[in-house]
């Protein structure tokens, strides 16, 4: 049922196998290494403007709209596929004459206001804009009210027979002697 390995077969075995393995490994390791230095290519493809007053609008308007996917960049900064795409289409909205009202408006229909990097000042943004200033207010409050809180009480009057009380245990020891 089981088979039976001659420990001198054994030993054979694991020098022979060893040195097989060794081939297989080498362009292995050797095909990872050079798909790990390959330089990385980004995907922006330059556009072409016909006069630097249009290439300057482009990228005013490009740097007021948000990357949706880095969030924290903004089109011009971003390399993202998605940022790719939405600078193609700046750029397509552009060529056919769209003004940068109707180009932006486009884009906040489309992905609401959170692609502008300034979004508009309405009840639906109040949080954005007024937020941090009432959270700072707010700490502000609670900092003051615990900073007098501590101050207030601290101080009590002794009576006559504490502060004498006291005066003996601060006092050292006096000799009848002396």
């Amino acid at each position: 049922m089981f088979r039976q390995v001659n420990p001198a077969m054994k030993l054979s075995r694991w020098t022979g196998s060893e040195r097989s393995h060794r081939p297989r490994i080498f362009p292995c390791l050797l095909l990872l290494v050079v798909a790990t230095c390959l330089p990385v290519h980004a995907a922006d493809t330059p556009l072409k403007f016909d006069d630097p007053a249009q290439e300057l609008r482009y990228q005013s308007l490009l740097s007021e709209l948000r990357c949706l996917v880095c969030q924290n960049q903004s089109l011009a900064d971003s390399h993202a596929d998605l940022a790719q795409d939405l600078r193609e289409e700046v750029h397509g909205m552009m060529a056919q004459g769209k003004g940068n009202d109707e180009i932006l408006a486009f884009m906040v229909q489309r992905y609401g206001d959170f692609v502008l990097y300034r979004p508009p000042v309405r009840s639906g943004t109040w949080i954005l804009w007024f937020g941090p200033f009432v959270l700072l207010l707010i700490a502000v409050t609670a900092a003051v009210r615990f900073s007098r809180g501590r101050n207030r009480g601290t101080a009590q009057v002794l009576s006559e027979a504490e502060r004498d009380r006291l005066q003996k245990l601060l006092l050292p020891p006096t000799d009848g002697n002396s």
